[in-house]
């Protein structure tokens, strides 16, 4: 008992000072030049890989602590809880007849919408790492500690980052958020498949997942990871248009295996941000000095804005791939995020490339269509064959006989593509494409949106 009063003690101690604590791990004079984001990220992950939390294995009292800090920092933020200070404690029995008893715990925003506040956008990220492990050098004991600096104390960060963000800006949330920290995540998701299936009764009004693990080493690439749901690639595309300080690169094949895969399973689309497998990882090396904080904030800014855009979007439909392929395109068509080596116009995988030097040089705003004023966007699916020629154009969500007439010419008089490749062979590759019409006072103006 005392053991454990001494620990809350010291955590008070901590709370009392401002957060400070991090500052006893910094080196130079770096802390002096930065941003109060970044010194709310090294904060934030100084504390929660420290090694008095001893790697915060699922169960431990380092996991406790790390919920303890979450809530802290939620109710600083004036986010409101769903979960006491310590989180919602829970007990799953494992495979080896164990109980393990972890904890989530849950924050919420308040949507303004009247008839979308009962629904729910869900942004989470794991608190768990691997713990300690103890083991013997030439007959000596001795312990490694998993600090888990990236993994996860950098989601973790950016989860507490966001919160403050969208809390500020709740007036723009039309969807109500919930925040969670899950906990036994490195076994078997436990935490998320626990509040899905056991704590949350209304897993139907969720409309969305963002999944936030291993952000910390963005120099080496920042991915998002969506298990081919075109509305929310949708989403990310549309970032794509607009000035973004960093940009994801979606990927096809899943960088990790993390909470958003509880919710897959409950076929609720999700979205997995990521910077990937490190050198570091699952390794004693996962400390506060591998984390790249300036292109953090970057990620967090890109991350905020696309939490918005999903939270005010239409209702993604949940689709796999293999949908995706049955539902328009034919079994012997890959869809374009599938491919090993993505389809090239003249050279350029990016298919804003293709937006950029064809379709916006070429696509003619029909005099009928501007005479009655229609406008709209046309979504038109289309095949670039083995031999690199745009094949099957067709109108897949159409606004007016005109605009989708004009949509499917231009496109259908594609110069030839470089075509993509899928397990070392030349394949058809299926695509979408959005073609935005758009009529304004003072003449016309089209707009382009890729939907891959």
């Amino acid at each position: 008992m005392k053991t454990g009063l001494r620990k809350i003690a010291v955590f008070l101690t901590f709370l009392a000072t401002g957060f400070t604590a991090g500052a006893q791990y910094r080196t130079g004079y770096q802390s002096l030049y930065d941003s109060e984001t970044v010194q709310s990220f090294r904060d934030h992950i100084s504390y929660i890989s420290s090694p008095s939390m001893e790697g915060r294995m699922a169960g431990s009292e380092g996991e406790l602590e790390t919920a303890r800090y979450i809530s802290s920092v939620f109710k600083k933020y004036n986010v409101d809880m769903l979960s006491s200070d310590d989180g919602d404690l829970f007990g799953l029995k494992t495979d080896s007849g164990d109980t393990l008893r972890s904890r989530n715990v849950v924050g919420f925003i308040q949507g303004y919408d009247k008839k979308l506040r009962e629904k729910y956008i869900v942004i989470g990220a794991r608190m768990d790492n691997l713990g300690v492990s103890d083991m013997s050098v030439n007959g000596e004991k001795t312990r490694k500690v998993y600090y888990g600096a990236n993994g996860n104390a950098s989601g973790v960060a950016m989860l507490l980052e966001l919160a403050r963000m969208l809390k500020t800006n709740e007036i723009l949330l039309r969807r109500s958020v919930l925040l969670i920290g899950f906990g036994g995540s490195e076994v078997l998701n436990s935490g998320a498949w626990y509040f899905l299936n056991r704590t949350f009764p209304e897993v139907e009004n969720i409309d969305a997942m963002i999944n936030l693990d291993m952000l910390g080493t963005g120099s080496a690439g920042f991915y998002a990871y969506t298990s081919s749901n075109q509305d929310m690639n949708d989403i990310v595309n549309s970032l794509s248009k607009e000035l973004q300080p960093i940009y994801p690169e979606l990927t096809s094949a899943e960088p990790y295996p993390s909470d958003h895969r509880a919710f897959y399973d409950r076929q609720i689309p999700s979205v997995f941000f990521t910077t990937g497998r490190y050198a570091e990882h699952d390794t004693d090396k996962d400390t506060e000095e591998i984390i790249d904080y300036p292109t953090m904030e970057r990620e967090l800014e890109y991350i905020y804005n696309y939490s918005v855009a999903l939270n005010v979007a239409e209702k993604p439909a949940f689709s796999t791939s293999e949908e995706l392929r049955k539902n328009r395109f034919d079994e012997t068509v890959v869809p374009y995020y599938d491919c090993d080596y993505k389809p090239a116009f003249f050279r350029h995988t990016d298919p804003r490339y293709f937006l950029e030097k064809w379709v916006y040089q070429y696509l003619k705003y029909p005099q009928g269509a501007v005479r009655e004023g229609i406008q709209g966007r046309v979504l038109v699916d289309f095949v670039i064959n083995e031999k690199g020629k745009v094949t099957d154009v067709k109108v897949r969500k159409g606004v007016d006989e005109l605009l989708d007439a004009e949509a499917v010419r231009v496109i259908s008089a594609s110069p030839d593509w470089t075509p993509g490749r899928f397990k070392g062979k030349t394949v058809k590759t299926g695509m979408s494409l959005y073609v935005e019409f758009r009529l304004e006072k003072k003449g016309t103006k089209h707009k382009l949106k890729i939907k891959k």
